[in-house]
């Protein structure tokens, strides 16, 4: 396991202060604020923490609404909804410095049987054929200040392998639409909550990004101020986050300073396993 694999799972132990009440620290971060993938993955954590075994998580719906500090601490309350035999739900409120950062919704179901159907899963390489997040950054290193490659090059928790260049590397419009894999950079332990939480994480990484495509919106320029405004997850099947997992993504319409992005994860088998949705905020800085 690579040690910002096991940073991460850390990350994600949060620290109980009192019934329904935790605490989860930020990574010492100086390049960006705090990543909203983070404050996702740990909210599921507290409200997962809070429902029994027998429930999983099937769906969750969120909202960004401040950027968080990676100096203190976030404080995450839950709010016990409902307990019932089938569905149960909770509320999660992350706050710091006395205000929401972030609002929460999940639901979890016991396993059900009932109908089944799913769309197919695209063709697309595979993901060893695919260059690592190294050797795709290797060639433009020298278009990068000193701190920007020491962040860009360090260790990372989630591998991921677009089957096309990434925007950020390539500016050129483009479609929007992008399929990219992903996989926890290491084994991780046998606990389903981790493996959804790691994949809530995960689902942030590249998916407003497609929404840009056809702009050639970058996020380094400074022309555009780019921020995560909600996002959903179902979750439909049982998966591993540490095996490799096809991110098929698309953008259907950007206006009023939004951009709306959907995502399909599929397990290699092809078997459609989360679907994702998120609208983001892409507003034009006033020049000077």
């Amino acid at each position: 396991m690579s040690s910002a694999l096991e940073d991460l799972i850390a990350l994600l132990d949060l620290e109980a202060l009192e019934v329904n009440l935790f605490r989860g620290m930020s990574p010492d971060e100086k390049m960006q604020r705090v990543f909203g993938g983070q404050v996702a993955g740990q909210a599921l954590v507290a409200a997962g923490r809070t429902v029994d075994a027998a429930h999983s998580v099937h769906s969750l719906h969120a909202y960004f609404l401040r950027s968080g500090d990676p100096g203190i601490p976030i404080v995450y309350e839950v709010d016990r909804i409902r307990d019932g035999k089938s569905f149960t739900t909770r509320r999660v409120v992350a706050i710091q410095h006395g205000r929401a950062i972030f609002n929460l919704q999940a639901s979890f179901q016991v396993v059900e049987a009932g109908p089944e159907h799913q769309t197919p899963m695209p063709d697309v390489a595979p993901p060893e054929s695919l260059p690592t997040y190294r050797e795709r950054l290797e060639p433009f290193l020298d278009k990068f200040g000193p701190d920007v490659v020491e962040w860009l090059t360090r260790d990372r928790p989630i591998d991921t392998r677009p089957t096309e260049m990434p925007s950020w590397l390539d500016h050129a419009p483009r479609p929007p639409n992008q399929d990219v894999w992903i996989r926890a950079n290491g084994t991780l332990p046998d606990e389903p909550l981790l493996h959804d939480c790691i994949v809530a994480y995960a689902s942030d990484l590249t998916i407003l990004d497609t929404a840009m495509l056809p702009h050639g919106v970058n996020w380094q320029d400074g022309n555009f101020m780019v921020a995560s405004l909600d996002h959903a997850m179902w979750f439909h099947q049982p998966f591993r986050a540490d095996e490799w997992l096809l991110y098929h993504q698309d953008s259907p319409i950007a206006h009023g300073a939004r951009g709306l992005a959907r995502g399909e994860i599929f397990r290699q088998d092809g078997v459609l396993v989360v679907t994702v949705m998120q609208e983001g905020l892409i507003r034009p800085m006033r020049q000077g």
